[in-house]
């Protein structure tokens, strides 16, 4: 379905966030015409080794980036709320070296390439707005490795969700201290590098120490200041 970012009510809040625009280069972002496509839980937007003509921004759902091991298992790099662009590299990187998959039903509104360069040749703060944009999602990647190469599984798995808290929140997905979290534990494992054994007792130990209440999907920051400290938490590489 042919639209306009604006007619599709793609949140506002991620071009606030990632840098100031002003009244006309808001108005150019808003008025691109896009492609909203619907995918359903656990389908590629785009595969490792496609050759990407689109950029994809996140209208409703949740996603990640992945890379399929020779084994078939599956790493997960990165998780993506409404709003975000998860592939703004492609612009310039002509072969997709990950996949980026919906994780459950999804809305997503594809750029053609050529549209983006034009409005970053036409408005080049707009340009210098997604570059930083890419620059957050690698400092992104650095917490990650970090996380991943040097924490014990409890600490990882109370990294993440006090990463996907303070995310949800910015993005005033958040009621009160909760947030909805429509992950499955091996999923989990997937993006921590943890067996389903190690995740559940991680999970259940936060839980035991009053940290964290989870039910029905339904994620419940109990003791916000205490998941933190567990977690060694700095949201600084976020930059929201």
């Amino acid at each position: 379905m042919l639209a306009r970012l604006a007619d599709v009510g793609v949140l506002a809040r991620k071009l606030a966030q990632v840098g100031p625009l002003g009244r006309d280069e808001r108005a150019a972002v808003l008025a691109l015409p896009v492609t909203v496509k619907d995918f359903g839980a656990d389908t590629d937007v785009v595969r490792e080794g496609d050759i990407p003509t689109d950029c994809a921004i996140l209208l409703e759902g949740f996603a990640c980036r992945y890379k399929l091991l020779a084994s078939g298992r599956r790493q997960i790099l990165s998780f993506h709320l409404p709003g975000d662009i998860p592939d703004l590299q492609s612009l310039h990187l002509k072969i997709m070296d990950h996949g980026l998959a919906t994780l459950v039903p999804s809305k997503v509104a594809l750029i053609r390439h050529e549209r983006v360069r034009e409005l970053i040749a036409r408005y080049p703060r707009i340009g210098s707005t997604f570059w930083r944009d890419t620059l957050v999602d690698a400092a992104v990647f650095r917490e990650w490795i970090v996380v991943v190469g040097s924490r014990p599984a409890i600490g990882r798995t109370a990294h993440l969700l006090c990463e996907l808290y303070h995310r949800f929140r910015v993005a005033g997905l958040t009621v009160d201290n909760s947030f909805q979290l429509s992950l499955t534990q091996r999923e989990l494992g997937d993006a921590l590098g943890l067996s389903l054994v190690q995740v559940n007792r991680s999970i259940q130990k936060l839980k035991r120490e009053g940290l964290i209440r989870i039910r029905d999907g339904l994620v419940t920051i109990v003791n916000w200041g205490g998941l933190q400290r567990r977690a060694e938490f700095d949201p600084t590489y976020l930059h929201c």
